[in-house]
């Protein structure tokens, strides 16, 4: 049925009500979504209003000024010396050996030279290769820790010869120069070039011959104190004023035998370097190397000055202190040794070389009237040192009033780190020691040494020696007693 609306055309309300509410209803809908967008569009039309800054976290911010340095802080006299009692009772329980024999020690303060710690640390012990420590000593106040030593090229007696002139470089590479190295700054192709240069400069050609002039050594090459299997093994080499890689085949290997005429090795070397070199240059060499007779060494020879044809210069002095007190090398010792007998107008012999050790630990003011030397790197066990002299020799290496000495303390081994301390400290007994304790090793078939310092928990600088002689072979337990004994000293705050 139709709808007819009735009289004056009035609709019905509720008819009208259902015809308009969905509009209503749309309306509503498009103001809720309308709105949302319209907060969203509104800021591109409008000025925004500024926003607050946003906070910046601390740890993210410049800094404004540097930060403290890190490590060690700087030693002061007002630091606690620990009480003697103290380190005493510790160490007591840790130096023990491992089976037979004994262990002597000394701990003092570095600064006053306090007694900390004495236990027989004025008996005279094996010391093996603590040696070096006063090899070191000798060799920076002799020589100097910024001197180098020449290795060079002369011209022979004859006109067509050339003598290859040792100088107390040991460290000799058979290439190109290396200054970033210690061993192998100087290079025997470098030298073998600036002679070719020289050479040609003069209008040189033809054949040469290689001599070598040795000389500068005197005495037995060879320590009759040393045994004769530890020279088979490469312990030691005899001793020659020239060789390349201190003595070794290989620099990389630092084990095994060793060149016995470690100058003739060298001067073989160059020549073949001077072939290359000169063949350019209209030059050649002659087949093998002899050696320079004349009646005195090549530099001096019928009393007028040399003719300096080329020249390397070896790493200073200080560095190969350094050197051999972190890989303990002999053959380098014994070199430095002889060096520094050189230096002072002594014979470059063993016995010359003792003597200078001898005489510049009585300068130090360090009492050597019971000492025994028979050589300088500790090979021979016939040396007789006592702990108190190393702990003596480390204090005016650290604190003296010599600062020459202050070259040799970069080559004080780093425990668990460097050198022959690399592999040890690794354990739960002696970690805390790790990088803290600096110290020089020595260890021959029943000897064990530990020679050093450190800086307690307090800040407190420490120096020490433990030597352990007529020790059972190869008990492991002997150098872990060393060890733990450092480490103890490491974390000492001992009131």
């Amino acid at each position: 049925m139709k709808e007819t609306s009735g009289r004056g055309g009035f609709k019905d309300p509720f008819r009208r009500g259902l015809r308009v509410w969905p509009t209503a209803l749309l309306l509503a809908l498009f103001v809720v979504l309308a709105l949302p967008a319209a907060w969203l569009v509104a800021p591109a039309f409008v000025s925004p209003t500024p926003a607050a800054a946003p906070v910046v976290p601390a740890w993210q911010q410049f800094p404004a000024t540097l930060s403290a340095r890190q490590g060690l802080a700087p030693l002061t006299v007002s630091a606690p010396v620990p009480l003697a009692s103290a380190v005493t009772t510790q160490l007591d329980a840790l130096l023990k050996p491992d089976g037979d024999g004994t262990i002597t020690g000394l701990v003092q303060d570095a600064l006053t030279g306090q007694d900390l710690f004495d236990r027989g640390g004025s008996e005279n012990r094996i010391p093996a290769s603590n040696m070096k420590l006063l090899t070191a000593v000798a060799a920076l106040l002799a020589i100097g820790p910024d001197h180098r030593f020449s290795t060079t090229v002369l011209a022979g007696p004859a006109a067509n010869q050339v003598v290859l002139a040792g100088g107390g470089d040991v460290l000799l590479g058979a290439g190109e120069s290396q200054p970033g190295q210690v061993m192998g700054y100087a290079g025997l192709a470098t030298l073998a070039t600036a002679t070719v240069n020289a050479l040609h400069a003069a209008g040189k050609t033809g054949e040469l011959k290689v001599l070598v002039d040795d000389s500068l050594f005197t005495g037995p090459t060879l320590n009759p104190a040393w045994a004769d299997g530890d020279v088979a093994a490469g312990e030691v080499a005899p001793l020659y004023p020239l060789a390349l890689n201190s003595a070794r085949f290989d620099p990389a290997v630092s084990t095994g035998p060793r060149p016995q005429d470690s100058a003739l090795t060298a001067a073989e070397a160059f020549a073949a370097q001077l072939k290359a070199a000169g063949a350019a240059a209209g030059l050649t060499v002659a087949a093998g190397v002899e050696r320079y007779t004349g009646p005195e060494s090549a530099e001096g020879a019928a009393g007028r000055a040399p003719v300096v044809l080329a020249e390397v210069q070896s790493a200073t002095v200080g560095q190969q202190v350094d050197l051999m007190l972190q890989t303990s090398d002999n053959f380098l010792a014994e070199v430095l040794g002889r060096m520094a007998a050189a230096a002072a107008g002594e014979p470059a012999s063993n016995d010359g070389a003792t003597g200078e050790v001898r005489a510049r630990l009585a300068d130090l003011g360090i009492a050597t009237g019971t000492t025994r030397l028979a050589d300088v790197s500790g090979l021979a066990i016939a040396n007789q040192v006592s702990a108190r002299q190393f702990a003596e020799v480390v204090r005016a290496i650290t604190t003296g009033t010599d600062t020459r000495l202050r070259a040799a303390l970069a080559g004080f081994p780093v425990a668990g780190l460097t050198g022959t301390l690399d592999a040890r400290y690794g354990d739960d007994t002696t970690a805390r020691g790790a990088g803290l304790v600096r110290a020089k090793t020595g260890t021959l078939n029943s000897v064990i040494a530990l020679s050093g310092y450190v800086v307690d928990a307090d800040g407190r600088l420490l120096v020490f020696s433990f030597i352990g002689n007529g020790l059972t072979p190869g008990a492991a337990g002997n150098r872990e007693a060393l060890d733990r004994a450092a480490t103890a000293l490491a974390g000492c705050g001992c009131p």
